[in-house]
């Protein structure tokens, strides 16, 4: 008697996705914040005790009809900084925002930093 072979279909291996490859981030690129352009005008003068200096002319906060207090460093040393001039500064000081100084005005290129001495 033969012996019948039973065949038993096996199914064929599901076919699985390629796994997509991790994807590697590029570097990260920082962008800067554009550095503003600082204009410190310093003066080096003696107001005398309990005195104020002030600065007036054409530049970012200053006009010619009030007076911007200036911040004293030392001294005889007095200073304020302008933010993003976009042109010269140009500016006479005042004691008590009620004297001027005397002679021309000052021109002070934007981004830089300016030592003047006034005359009163």
């Amino acid at each position: 008697m033969k012996k019948k072979t039973k065949i038993i279909k096996t199914p064929a291996p599901a076919k699985t996705a390629a796994k997509p490859r991790k994807k590697t981030a590029a570097p990260a690129v920082k962008k800067s914040a554009p550095k503003a352009v600082v204009t410190t005008i310093s003066a080096q003068v003696n107001v005398g005790f309990g005195n104020m200096l002030y600065i007036r002319g054409v530049g970012p906060g200053l006009s010619w009809e009030k007076g911007l207090a200036m911040t004293c460093m030392a001294d005889e040393l007095w200073a304020t900084s302008l933010a993003d001039a976009a042109g010269p500064v140009v500016c006479k000081f005042l004691i008590n925002d009620l004297i001027w100084c005397a002679g021309d005005d000052f021109v002070v290129t934007p981004g830089t930093k300016a030592v003047l001495t006034p005359i009163f």
